[in-house]
């Protein structure tokens, strides 16, 4: 059976190149960077070799990365550790309704601690407006941690526009990188950030390594306890293999960029427009310009997301219905909730992400299978009554006169 991947933006599959980088600190390399004989001394070297292309790819200094365990601990790290250290100047931080659970939940955690917490609202294309961002300041932010592109609908936000405003106001400022590192430029001095995140299996890297970008002279406690590593922001012995994999693979990643973007962008359009114009009553979510150059993420009506998954799934195409840290969860996605979608609705999401393996091919073989599919699903549901292929409206965005089964309604 053929097999379509088509859920880059959960994780990605391993270059060749990374995993030839990563077998040698497994075997006769594998000393530990922190002691001082000549084994170490060589991880040592790989390490500072890492953490210089890492630096470069982002246009930072390589004394301001921190490698972590994952983009989830990256957050983590900057959003507690900003707030404790900074704590004696205030307790207000300012984030998004539809930021990533791993800033999301330590936001939460803080506000059980005695922080206090806004969660500002998005428009319909899940996009953060920066005029909310700056009427929610006030002189006890300490914090602002908002995403740079979101990870289920791909809605880039305006982070530059947010950073002059943080900055104006004194106020520090994260971003969670994670699905835009190694996908679209990022530089974090044009960005204008204090901190971001960036996370390794995202641009076909190993899984388990991720790191964080720390503006120098940016105040923040250590994350973990422990030894000195990471000049002494996170304890525990360097994963070499992981950041070595991590680092080869985002050099990787920005060589190619400008001609994987463009890429990846035109077999985007090329599958939202297949299926807008094959399967009615499917709805793009997301911003239809600013988005990520790989994500195609729709809600089909009258019929539920994880049914879809289980059938695409038996013809070889692997898709997402949100985040893959949430997908074992029943509740529809707080990203389409937060822009305005009714639960009936956002319960019928699939997300479809590019990657660096995907052809036209690819992108023909789900045009033939997901209209078929979505059909036998609605005929199986109530709510799906009375609504056939040959219903497909001829409507654009700006104009339409469909009353039932519009498309852009």
């Amino acid at each position: 059976m053929k097999l379509v991947y088509l859920d880059n933006a959960a994780t990605t599959k391993p270059r060749q190149e990374v995993v030839e980088a990563i077998l040698p600190f497994l075997g006769e390399r594998y000393g530990n960077p922190s002691s001082i004989y000549s084994i170490a001394r060589d991880a040592r070297a790989a390490l500072d070799e890492a953490r210089t292309k890492v630096a470069k790819a982002i246009n930072a200094r390589p004394e301001e990365i921190i490698f972590t365990g994952s983009g989830t601990e990256a957050d983590n790290m900057a959003v507690k550790g900003v707030a404790y250290a900074n704590s004696g100047r205030g307790k207000h931080i300012i984030t998004s309704a539809i930021e990533h659970h791993a800033v999301l939940d330590s936001v939460k955690r803080l506000e059980k601690q005695g922080f206090q917490a806004t969660f500002l609202p998005v428009d319909s294309y899940g996009m953060v407006d920066p005029k909310d961002v700056e009427a929610a300041i006030t002189d006890d932010t300490i914090l602002i941690s908002i995403m740079h592109a979101n990870n289920e609908v791909g809605t880039i936000q305006p982070i530059e526009e947010i950073a002059r405003i943080a900055k104006k106001h004194g106020v520090l400022f994260h971003t969670d990188a994670v699905q835009t590192v190694g996908h679209i430029p990022v530089d974090v001095k044009e960005l204008g950030v204090d901190l971001l995140s960036l996370s390794g299996h995202k641009f076909k890297g190993p899984k388990g390594v991720g790191a964080l970008w720390v503006r120098k002279g940016v105040k923040m406690e250590r994350y973990i306890d422990g030894g000195g590593q990471e000049r002494n922001k996170r304890a525990g012995t360097e994963n070499v293999p992981g950041i070595v994999g991590l680092s080869v693979a985002l050099e990787l990643a920005v060589e190619e960029l400008e001609e994987e973007m463009a890429r990846l962008a035109d077999l985007r359009d090329y599958l939202i427009k297949g299926i807008t114009d094959r399967v009615p009553n499917a709805r793009l979510t997301g911003h239809p310009v600013k988005r990520l150059p790989g994500n195609a993420s729709f809600c089909f009506e009258f019929i539920e997301g994880e049914s879809l998954l289980l059938s695409l799934d038996a013809v070889g195409i692997c898709g997402s219905s949100g985040s893959a840290c949430t997908s074992g969860s029943l509740d529809p996605s707080h990203v389409l909730l937060a822009m305005g979608l009714p639960h009936e609705i956002a319960h019928g999401s699939l997300r479809l992400s590019l990657g660096h393996e995907t052809t036209r091919q690819d992108l023909d073989y789900v045009l033939d299978m997901l209209p078929g599919i979505v059909q036998r699903l609605r005929d199986m549901s109530p709510l799906g009554e009375g609504i056939s292929f040959s219903d497909s409206c001829e409507c654009t965005p700006d104009e339409h006169s469909c009353v039932e089964n519009c498309k852009y309604q």
